[in-house]
C-alpha cells in the first residue's frame, strides 16, 4: 500500500506525477510508469472517481484503487504523495460548503497512510509538503489544498468544449487556500530549497478559461505572485492536473523569474471530443521529435509526467517530459535551475 515519502537522504533524481486516475476502469499506464523506476510518484489529484455523499462509496472507491495491480506495484516502486481534487474531495467542483468534506478528509489521510502525528492531520484540509536530499541539492514538495477552503465559484454563461460556466471572482471574499493555508504556505517559501515543486489540482498559470484554475480567482493568483516576491522563494514549478489534457505553460510576471505550470492529465480519463482551451500561456514547440498530438503544444490522450534532474551538476537543468501510454514522449521542456532565479 501507499507508503510516505522519507524526508531524508540523496533528493530523488527521476520524479513522475499524474492526475485523473478512475481505477474502475483499465490503467496499464500506471505498468508503462512501473517500468520508467521512478524515485517518487505525485498524484495530483483525482485519484479515484468517487462523487458521493456516502462514506461507503467513497470507501469502496479507494478499496478499488487499494485492490488495482498496477497500483500496488507502483506503491511497491517508490514513495507516493498525494493531494487531492474535486473527484476525490467529493463532487464535481466542490469547494469549502462540500458536506461531507469531513469525512472526505479522513478517509484520504487514511488511505495513504499518512501518521496520526503527522502535521498534516493536525490541521483543516490536506495541504502539505515534504523535503529530500541534502543541503545545496534540496528538493521541495509543496501540496496545495484548493478544494476543503475555497469559496464558491461564480456562475457564467452556460459551458461549450471551448469555455467553461465560470466568470473571473474578483469579489471581496472570494478565497481558494483560506487564511490558514496562506499563513502556512509562506512558510514554507521561507524554508531553504534549491528546486520547489509546487503541487495545485488544478491550474495555475493559464489564462482564465471558464473551467476550474486559479484564473476563477484573481486576486488569489495575484496574492500568490506577490508571496513568490515577497519571501524571494526561487526555484518554484507549478504541476497540476485536473483537465484531461496535457500542456505546458510559461508565463512573465512582473518582479518575478519566469514560471513554468506543466499540467498531465489524465491517466485514464479523456474527453470524448479532442477539445483544449484558449491558453496564451500555453507553450507551443517542443524539442524536435516530440509529436504534440492534434492541437499545438497540448496532448489529448492519456499521460504522466516526468522530470528528470541530476542534482550533481552545476547548474542542474530541469528536464520535464509529458508521455503517452506507452512512455513516448509528446510534449518535453528543459529549464536550467539558474532560469528559476531572481536577479542578482
Amino acid at each position: 500500500m501507499p507508503r510516505s515519502a522519507p524526508a531524508q537522504g540523496e533528493a530523488p533524481r527521476r520524479i513522475l506525477f499524474g492526475s485523473c486516475l478512475d481505477p474502475s476502469q483499465p490503467h496499464p499506464i500506471l505498468d508503462t510508469i512501473v517500468e520508467r523506476r521512478p524515485d517518487l510518484f505525485l498524484f495530483l489529484g483525482d485519484n479515484i472517481y468517487a462523487d458521493t455523499r456516502s462514506p461507503a462509496v467513497l470507501r469502496r472507491k479507494y478499496a478499488e484503487l487499494a485492490a488495482s495491480a498496477g497500483f500496488r506495484r507502483l506503491a511497491a516502486a517508490c514513495p507516493l504523495l498525494a493531494i487531492w481534487d474535486d473527484h476525490d474531495y467529493g463532487a464535481n467542483d466542490a469547494g469549502r460548503g462540500f458536506p461531507m468534506k469531513g469525512e472526505s478528509r479522513r478517509q484520504f489521510l487514511d488511505f495513504w497512510r499518512v501518521p496520526a502525528d503527522s502535521p498534516r492531520r493536525a490541521h483543516e484540509g490536506v495541504y502539505d509538503a515534504a523535503s529530500f536530499g541534502p543541503p545545496g541539492r534540496g528538493l521541495q514538495v509543496i501540496l496545495l489544498d484548493t478544494r476543503y477552503f475555497r469559496t464558491g465559484l461564480r456562475p457564467g454563461r452556460p459551458p461549450t468544449w471551448v469555455r467553461g460556466p465560470y466568470l473571473p471572482d474578483a469579489r471581496p471574499g472570494a478565497s481558494l487556500l483560506g487564511q490558514d493555508q496562506w499563513l502556512w504556505l509562506e512558510e514554507r517559501l521561507r524554508e531553504p530549497a534549491r528546486l520547489r515543486l509546487v503541487v495545485s489540482g488544478i491550474q495555475v498559470l493559464s489564462e482564465h478559461h471558464g473551467w476550474e484554475a486559479w484564473a476563477n480567482f484573481p486576486a488569489e493568483q495575484e496574492r500568490l505572485f506577490e508571496l513568490l516576491r515577497r519571501t524571494r522563494a526561487e526555484g518554484v514549478v507549478f504541476l497540476s492536473g485536473d483537465r484531461h489534457f496535457a500542456e505546458l505553460s510559461r508565463r512573465q510576471e512582473p518582479g518575478l523569474y519566469t514560471l513554468y505550470d506543466i499540467t498531465s492529465s489524465g491517466l485514464n480519463r479523456r474527453f470524448p471530443e479532442d477539445y483544449v482551451n484558449p491558453n496564451r500561456y500555453r507553450l507551443t514547440a517542443t524539442r524536435p521529435g516530440a509529436d504534440a498530438g492534434a492541437t499545438p503544444g497540448a496532448y489529448l490522450l492519456e499521460n504522466f509526467g516526468e522530470l528528470e534532474v541530476d542534482w550533481h551538476e552545476a547548474d542542474p537543468v530541469l528536464r520535464f517530459r509529458v508521455a503517452d501510454a506507452s512512455g513516448r514522449t509528446r510534449l518535453a521542456l528543459d529549464i536550467p535551475l539558474s532560469e528559476l532565479r531572481f536577479p542578482r
